[in-house]
């Protein structure tokens, strides 16, 4: 019997045709966000909040900008630094000058200031192509946090360059203490990745791809290639620009321009390349390694050394090891552990 009959005669007879099965990957989705948002909550502590899970989410979501950027348009940036001192400072300016504005629509219109500034940064890309368009990116980066330490406007005139950050308030609720910052940093990030996913899957994605895959071919195609670029240095600075908004309020509690530096600018980098370019699983596997790898470095040179490295000699292996793996992953794995994973979740499949 044809499988279109079958299925009537089964409805007929009083059967329901079997649904169809939950994907493995929404499960797995839905599950990691139950466990965010439901179980961490009852059981992390405040060393957990403050040294590891807020400062992990912020790094990914910066991350995640800069893969927008460079993983799935190819266009090159060293400037996510400046991009989230952009929108820390925004941010700040906005709660402070305009202090009914709702907490969010603070932190979103960082988000849209810290974009439209890597728009004017993305326009040498309209004329200037592939490795060498970190040069820009990378004279804004300087451009932009001297300016910050410079402008006393964006301090409001601070005798100290690090200006203690707003009290975080939504909805008559203090978001101070560890939990509640860690709530703010979670559902921006879920917010701000479930946008990234559903743009990267929509047109402007499809485009952008276009582009970093060949532009000339993008262009033959139809593809508008000055637009495709633009927008993705928009929306990657904007979204770094939340990521530094969440890094001087939910974490530092401070806002100063010696946070978001050209390392800053590196370590968002790094996370890419060993998460994974043009992943979005990538910018937070990448994350991940990136904050726990020196605590881990810490917490191993205390048991088997009793102490004896100091934290300058940890800090020159971290740099030792991330290099170590860099060199790595761009030989053996350029596409990062989220493409080493994939591998391995296949056969079990």
């Amino acid at each position: 019997m044809p499988p279109a009959l079958a299925t009537l005669s089964g409805l007929g007879a009083g059967r329901r045709p079997a649904l169809p099965a939950l994907p493995a990957r929404t499960a797995g989705l839905a599950l990691l966000l139950a466990v965010a948002f439901v179980a961490i909550p009852l059981t992390a502590t405040d060393y957990w909040y403050n040294a590891i899970l807020i400062p992990f989410l912020i790094m990914a979501l910066a991350g995640l900008g800069l893969n927008l950027t460079m993983g799935y348009a190819g266009q090159a940036s060293l400037g996510t630094g400046a991009f989230m001192a952009v929108g820390a400072y925004a941010t700040y300016n906005l709660l402070l000058r305009l202090p009914e504005l709702p907490l969010p629509v603070s932190l979103a219109g960082g988000g849209l200031i810290a974009g439209a500034v890597g728009l004017v940064v993305g326009l040498p890309s309209l004329r200037i192509k592939g490795f060498y368009l970190i040069a820009p990116t990378l004279a804004a980066q300087f451009l932009i946090e001297w300016i910050f330490n410079q402008v006393g406007w964006f301090s409001n005139y601070a005798t100290s360059s690090a200006i203690s950050a707003p009290r975080l308030v939504f909805l008559g609720h203090d978001l101070s203490s560890p939990a509640g910052r860690y709530a703010l940093t979670l559902t921006s990030v879920t917010v701000v990745t479930v946008l990234g996913w559903r743009l990267v899957g929509s047109q402007t994605g499809r485009n952008w791809r276009a582009v970093r895959d060949g532009e000339t071919a993008a262009a033959v195609i139809g593809v508008p290639v000055a637009r495709a670029k633009l927008s993705a240095f928009f929306v990657g600075a904007a979204v770094s620009g939340i990521a530094g908004a969440l890094w001087a309020f939910a974490y530092l509690g401070t806002v100063d321009a010696r946070s978001f530096d050209l390392d800053r600018s590196f370590q968002a980098l790094f996370i890419i390349i060993i998460g994974g370019l043009g992943s979005l699983s990538g910018s937070f596997i990448g994350a991940a390694f990136i904050v726990l790898l020196p605590i881990l470095l810490t917490h191993l040179s205390n048991a088997a050394l009793g102490g004896a490295l100091d934290g300058g000699q940890i800090s020159n292996l971290q740099r030792i090891i991330f290099g170590a793996l860099i060199i790595g992953f761009l030989i053996k794995e350029p596409n990062g552990l989220a493409a080493l994973l994939g591998r391995l979740r296949r056969p079990a499949r």
